[in-house]
């Protein structure tokens, strides 16, 4: 079976990244134009825990007030809680 590889060309203007959260990058939103960068919360919030060595309520609350409330931009990423299924069926329960 042979393999094929879609080449996509990222406008580095337009296409934003959250700086420092290159771990927790998992897919890119092709749909729209400009690109945008999808990431996992729950990934972004064990890096601040990890490297910053915050509780899970400091990078929670350092997320939601720097990052997931930023728009920058028709590129600005997007962030989804992407790991744990089972939580984000609580989350949804709650709406």
């Amino acid at each position: 079976m042979e393999k094929t590889q879609q080449h996509i060309e990222i406008d580095q203007k337009e296409t934003l990244l959250a700086s420092g959260f290159d771990l927790a990058i998992i897919g890119l939103d092709t749909k729209s134009e400009p690109f945008r960068v999808v990431y996992d919360i729950e990934k972004m919030i064990e890096i601040l825990c990890s490297r910053e060595e915050m509780t899970e309520l400091d990078a929670i609350e350092y997320l939601d007030y720097n990052v997931f409330g930023a728009y920058v931009g028709e590129g600005t990423p997007i962030y989804i809680h992407g790991g744990d299924h089972q939580r984000v069926l609580e989350l949804l329960s709650n709406y």
